[in-house]
């Protein structure tokens, strides 16, 4: 499992996935790095996949440093 920091404090995918999708999620993959940069900050994104019910397959975007996040539902 690839853990990361993000606003300071180590996440997990799971918890990295809760963040952004306001509830835990039935699976989350591992995380990755986005290779783009915060729209608000400049600070590094990292992206997560993840399932937030048993039909939908969600890809997020956060940045490591501030509250900015995005999904691909957008």
């Amino acid at each position: 499992m690839s853990n990361r920091v993000v606003e300071g404090r180590m996440v997990t995918p799971e918890r990295l996935a809760e963040l952004v999708e306001g509830e835990k999620p039935l699976e989350a993959e591992p995380i990755e790095d986005a290779d783009r940069e915060c729209p608000d900050c400049g600070g590094n994104v990292i992206s997560v996949g993840y399932m937030p019910s048993v039909t939908e397959f969600v890809t997020a975007y956060k940045c490591q440093d501030c509250e900015w996040a995005e999904t691909d539902r957008d």
